[in-house]
Order: structure tokens, then sequence, then C-alpha cells
């Protein structure tokens, strides 16, 4: 990974990368409005390289993100925006034939995209559905999570020997950020409804591959570069799908969970905002004793102790060479002594 690689010369995130493909949540924007330096950073990106939005969001059609995006003052079209809902259209594929009937639980951006393909659409589980597709929307209360039940359980449950019908989620997001703070996401509903069938959906958005894999063939893209901010869908989706990644500190994941992220969640890259996609990465050296170095900033893990030999003059150059660090030994953090100030 590239957080590890030392580098004979300044290079930037963005060097070797065709596509990026950008979250939205905690990236682009926190509620309604934008976070600082989103919009130019990204639009700068788009002048010469392909540019995708990959959420997880199934509330919204891509028109409606991209309308969104707009207004934001970013260049896009709605093709430019990748959902779980389109992803979770490729996996139902695999599953029933268009001209089937689907129920929905979710919002708009899951009906949309069914009718796109030539599913029919119910809310209903007296209409006895072929599937069910699942995804988030502020509106979701206990009724539209008992019809789902009632229609997994039509011709399996707990108890069958069958598993009844196919049921898709748009994706497993425990979190979402929204203006006033961290609420409940998706995960949590498809847990409810896991309860009352006994058995898990196929899942369609990130962490699970196939949503950068529909990124990835609508960009045509090899090279491509994932930016997120959180490490349990952004960056282990990344890796899992064979892609490079960076994480902002705008979002979910911060310091603490950085230095405590395991083997397969941790990203190529860490900036503090989208800016850092143009500017020079420092090198990442491994100096005599085993210690970590980032331009100034030195750290080294002695036995079970995280020591700063140096400060140096950047809070992210710090973080940046605990993490090669800590990742570098080999020991699980919870067994680690760990001085306050680098995740405070």
């Amino acid at each position: 990974m590239a957080l590890f690689r030392a580098k004979t010369e300044p290079v930037t995130p963005l060097d070797g990368v065709d596509a990026v493909f950008a979250d939205l949540d905690g990236v682009v924007y926190a509620g309604a409005g934008a976070i600082p330096h989103a919009v130019e950073s990204l639009n700068r990106v788009k002048h010469d390289r392909a540019l995708g939005y990959i959420t997880n969001n199934a509330s919204r059609s891509d028109a409606s993100v991209a309308g969104h995006l707009a207004e934001l003052g970013l260049d896009v079209v709605p093709e430019e925006v990748v959902t779980s809902p389109q992803a979770a259209m490729q996996l139902l594929g695999g599953q029933v034939a268009p001209g089937a009937l689907v129920m929905v639980v979710g919002g708009e951006g899951i009906e949309v995209e069914l009718r796109k393909r030539g599913y029919r659409v119910t809310r209903s589980a007296d209409d006895a559905p072929d599937a069910v597709v699942q995804g988030f929307t502020p509106e979701i209360g206990w009724k539209e999570l008992a019809e789902a039940a009632f229609a997994l359980n039509a011709h399996g449950g707990p108890d069958a020997a069958t598993p009844g019908i196919p049921w898709i989620a748009t994706n497993m997001d425990w979190t979402i950020p929204v203006a006033r703070g961290i609420a409940p996401g998706n995960g949590t509903l498809v847990s409810a409804v896991h309860t009352a069938v006994g058995r898990f959906p196929l899942v369609a958005g990130k962490p699970e591959t196939p949503i950068f894999e529909e990124a990835r063939r609508r960009f045509d893209a090899a090279t491509p570069l994932v930016v997120g901010d959180r490490l349990d869908t952004d960056i282990l989706g990344a890796n899992r799908a064979g892609m490079a990644s960076a994480i902002v500190l705008t979002g979910i994941d911060r310091a603490k969970q950085l230095l405590a992220a395991d083997a397969k969640s941790r990203p190529d890259f860490i900036l503090a905002d989208l800016r850092g996609l143009h500017e020079p990465y420092p090198a990442v050296e491994q100096r005599r004793g085993g210690a970590i170095r980032v331009r100034e900033a030195k750290v080294v893990v002695e036995g079970t102790r995280v020591e700063i030999l140096s400060e140096g003059g950047d809070a992210l150059d710090l973080l940046r060479a605990a993490c090669a660090a800590i990742w570098g030994s080999g020991i699980a953090i919870h067994a680690l002594d760990v001085p306050t100030r680098l995740y405070a």
C-alpha cells in the first residue's frame, strides 16, 4: 500500500489514477451542505480524469443525487452517480427476471431503478411478490419492516426447509451522518427484518463488491482511486475490489479508528480533506530501530508501547507515522499503550 511505500520523488494520490470514485456523506457533504474544499477539489479532479460518485444511500435516484450535487457547485450528470439500488439490480437480475413483481422497502431510488429494468413494484406482502429489495429512507417504520418479514416468510422462514423468496439489501451501513449528528442506518433496519425471518440478504452496496464493479464497468476504469470517510464500508470495500483508497477525516472515522484499523480496512492514503488529492503525499520511511518517519514526525513501537520520538510540525504527518508504525508492528491495538494525543 502507498502508505508504507517510501517514494523517491513527491507524488500526489492522483498520480497513475484514471478515475476517482468518491463517497458522498462525510466526503462531499454533511446533511445538505458541502464540506469545506470538497467542491473545488472534485471539480479539479474532473479536469483530467473520470469522476464518479458511489453512494450507499438508496433513498434517492441518481438524477436526484446529481441535482443536489449540481446545486452545491459540482460539475456532474446523473450517469456519474453510482447508487446501491443500481448495484442491487445486478444482483436481482441473477435471481428473478424482468417482469417479476418486486416488493420495495425504501425510497424512490429503488423504485426508479426497478421500473427502468422492467420490474413491477409493490409495497404489500399480500400481492405475493417474487423478491424483496430493501434500502433506507427516513420514513421507514415498524409497519414497513413487518411487511418485509411477512413477504419473506410467506414461503419460508426460520423453521422452513426452503429459504423463501430472494431478499436483497442495498447496503448494511449501521450509521449515517446527518446534519444533527450520527443516526442509525440501513443495517439496523435490515437487522430487524433478519431477526424476524432468520436469514440474511444478499448485499449490493459497500463494502460488498457489486457497487464497485458497477462503477468500474461504467467508467471503464483500470486504476481507480476510491475516496471515502469510513473504514468499514469505503476502504474495506475498495480493498476487496482491488482498488486503491484514500480516507478523508471529514466524516465518520477519525484518528482513533484509523490507529485501530485491521489489515483489511487500511487505506493507501490519509487526507485531512479533499485538497490532499492534489498535494504531494509525504514519504513514509523506516528508520533505524524500526522507527517510522513522515517528514519531521517520528513514531516507534517498543514492545507494547507506542512512543512519539518527534511530533514534527503537522498533526496529520504524526498520525500517518503512528498508523504505519502500529500497523507494521503486527500487534493488536488493544494490546498497545497508545499516547492519547495521537487520537484525542
